[in-house]
């Protein structure tokens, strides 16, 4: 199915995207121009020694580029760590990609403005291209500090897909007017309910919780998660993998 585009088929089957937003508690974003392939961290520009050493460092790694293509000067690098409200960011610029070897990462300086990481990664997914590049430069032209195209964030076929810092708000579903609209809504401090796809850094069971009392759920209700229906998740590969949704088991009042 050359044709084939998994976040069609996932929006035409009406696949739920709370609970999908990515668990990873400790994140190292670093500056990597120029193209990317299926395996990113691997497979770039950077020295060897960088890419061997991103292999190594224990952490979720995901490369940065400027949507215009643009770079530097120096190469930045944020470090992410999850709290229980979101992500606390720390941030340095380098001279080359060198420096990373022997960077402390515990001495990154506090970094709090926003960030928008918009998964682009073509290699890995075409519908991250198509639909993702387009938001990344719509964003840039509003945020152009805070925008950066990135590599694998998982759930392409929610694309277009964003991990925003430091909330960890992770949106799917986007279009470039969307994207404008729920970044604005995350930076006023609201999560835009219909593109979320739950708070990255925690269990998927507590991101779609989190998720069903914003739209008004009772907080003692319990998720659970059940299989659901198997299906192509990816333009990537042919691969018909299970899914999995979130059934409401209601709280029930003791009675009087």
């Amino acid at each position: 199915m050359p044709d084939f585009r998994c976040s069609i088929a996932s929006l035409v089957d009406d696949e739920p995207m709370a609970g999908t937003a990515p668990t990873d508690r400790e994140l190292l974003l670093v500056e990597s121009p120029g193209p990317w392939g299926r395996e990113a961290t691997s497979d770039n520009r950077l020295p060897e020694a960088v890419r061997d050493h991103l292999g190594s460092v224990g952490l979720k790694v995901l490369l940065l580029r400027r949507p215009d293509g643009s770079a530097g000067p120096g190469t930045h690098v944020f470090r992410a760590s999850a709290t229980a409200t979101g992500y606390d960011v720390s941030a340095t610029v380098l001279d080359r990609p060198e420096d990373l070897l022997d960077l402390d990462l515990a001495r990154l300086s506090s970094y709090d403005a926003p960030l928008w990481l918009v998964c682009t990664n073509g290699k890995r997914d075409r519908c991250c291209a198509e639909v993702g590049r387009p938001i990344a430069g719509r964003l840039a032209r509003t945020w152009p500090e805070a925008t950066w195209e990135t590599t694998h964030l998982g759930g392409h076929r929610f694309s277009g897909t964003l991990l925003a810092l430091p909330s960890g708000i992770t949106l799917g579903r986007l279009d470039t007017d969307a994207a404008v609209e729920a970044c604005a809504a995350v930076a006023r401090g609201e999560v835009p309910l219909p593109w979320s796809r739950g708070r990255a850094g925690r269990p998927a069971v507590e991101q779609a919780h989190e998720l069903h009392v914003l739209a008004g759920g009772d907080p003692a209700d319990e998720l659970v998660a059940v299989p659901g229906p198997g299906r192509r998740q990816s333009c990537g590969d042919d691969k018909v993998k299970g899914t999995t949704r979130f059934e409401v088991r209601t709280a029930v009042s003791g009675g009087g």
